[in-house]
């Protein structure tokens, strides 16, 4: 092989590789955005929470990343891209990353259901909690006696109260600000986000489901308190009520302090809706989600839409 013909090769295959880099999925450098018009990410978990929302969106793009498809257009007047995270935590982290790598993302919208935890809140009612934490990043203690579980005495950050050999902890968070690993427990909402979402009016909750069941309470908007987050599907009583008088919470999900954390380390304000669909195994009889979870996923979006008519970038 010719001098001339290995430097001609040489730089065939660099020219390749900064190809395949600047892809979809490509590897090596930053992410390649698809677009860069500043954009509102409203995310949801799982088909049932977006059917309304994707029905309002105008001027409809779809992008596939990595399986996941994104919709590009606009939604009550506002540049969006909205997506499913995909059920439980991993999920909605990986996710949100994404969607903040690949998009010029300003803020992050989630609406859906989730599980009543405080106790005068009913099926239907809409929350917006204040902050949001990971009730299952947890130490699972030894038994020292029967009924007894303590933390090593050199776990210093174990503070919230135990639930038998669960011990819940912080999570170790970064940020360019702040590249240190710093133990957090609670992720605070956009306060400005916030205060819209108080100002909200006249939105017109449904109180019956698809089977003609209908809600023992008019629903109502809930702004302000905290919500919890975990990989589990919580229909357990007990459990319920430990959650709220640990954590002083309105509801718990399977996904958005998971996002709450990706928008705290990319510095991007946040807010989730969610809707009470069920009671976490507060309520009588079999657990209600299959009864109201469409009308629950709908009263979410109807705040969700509400708010963005309303929020001013």
């Amino acid at each position: 092989m010719t001098r001339q013909l290995r430097q001609a090769l040489a730089i065939f295959v660099l020219a390749w590789l900064a190809g395949c880099a600047s892809l979809p999925g490509g590897g090596g450098g930053t992410p390649v955005r698809l677009d860069e018009t500043p954009r509102i990410a409203v995310i949801s978990a799982f088909q049932p929470e977006l059917t309304l929302l994707l029905s309002r969106v105008q001027g409809a793009r779809q992008q596939s990343i990595n399986g996941v498809e994104f919709t590009t257009g606009t939604l009550q007047g506002q540049p969006v891209v909205i997506f499913l995270s995909g059920i439980s935590m991993t999920n909605a982290a990986m996710n949100t990353q994404l969607v903040l790598d690949r998009f010029n993302v300003k803020s992050i919208v989630f609406s859906g259901i989730a599980g009543g935890v405080n106790p005068r809140l009913h099926i239907g009612d809409v929350t917006v909690a204040a902050q949001w934490g990971q009730y299952l990043e947890v130490l699972m203690a030894r038994e020292n006696a029967p009924g007894r579980y303590s933390a090593p005495p050199w776990m210093k950050d174990v503070k919230l109260p135990n639930y038998g050999m669960l011990h819940p902890r912080p999570v170790e968070v970064r940020t360019a600000a702040n590249p240190k690993p710093t133990p957090q427990f609670w992720f605070a909402a956009d306060p400005r986000m916030l205060e819209v979402a108080r100002s909200l009016r006249n939105v017109e909750l449904a109180h019956c489901g698809a089977q003609g069941k209908c809600m023992s309470h008019k629903p109502k908007l809930v702004v302000g308190g905290n919500g919890v987050s975990g990989q589990a599907f919580v229909d357990n009583k007990a459990f319920r009520e430990y959650a709220f008088k640990t954590f002083e919470a309105n509801v718990l999900d399977m996904e958005t302090a998971a996002t709450a954390m990706v928008a705290h380390s990319n510095g991007v304000p946040y807010l989730a809706f969610r809707s009470l669909s069920d009671l976490a195994g507060g309520g009588e009889g079999e657990n209600e989600m299959g009864t109201f979870m469409s009308v629950a996923a709908d009263n979410s979006a109807k705040v969700l839409l509400a708010f963005l008519a309303a929020w001013k970038p």
